[in-house]
C-alpha cells in the first residue's frame, strides 16, 4: 500500500493570486504522482506492462541523476578555472 499524501496549499502572502496557488498544488501532486496513480488505477494493466513501465521510469530517473551529476561537475570545473 502506498503512503497517504497529505498536500495542503496556503497563500504565501495576503491576497495571493489563486492561479499561482493552483499551479503550486498541481506541481506538488505531480511530484507525489497522485494524479498519475489515479489514472493508472482507472484501468487494468497486465503485470508485465506495469513492470515494463516501472523499469522505464527507473531508467529515466537514473539518466536524469547522472546528467545532474555531470552538470554539477562541469560547473565545479568552470568555477575553479
Amino acid at each position: 500500500m502506498k503512503k497517504k499524501a497529505n498536500i495542503s496549499i496556503k497563500p504565501r502572502f495576503p491576497r495571493e493570486n489563486a492561479e499561482k496557488m493552483i499551479r503550486r498544488f498541481l506541481k506538488k501532486t505531480k511530484k507525489e504522482r497522485i494524479i498519475e496513480e489515479v489514472r493508472d488505477r482507472a484501468r487494468y494493466k497486465k503485470p508485465s506492462v506495469k513492470k515494463k513501465e516501472k523499469r522505464a521510469r527507473a531508467q529515466r530517473a537514473r539518466y536524469r541523476e547522472e546528467q545532474k551529476r555531470i552538470r554539477a561537475q562541469q560547473r565545479r570545473v568552470r568555477k575553479n578555472r
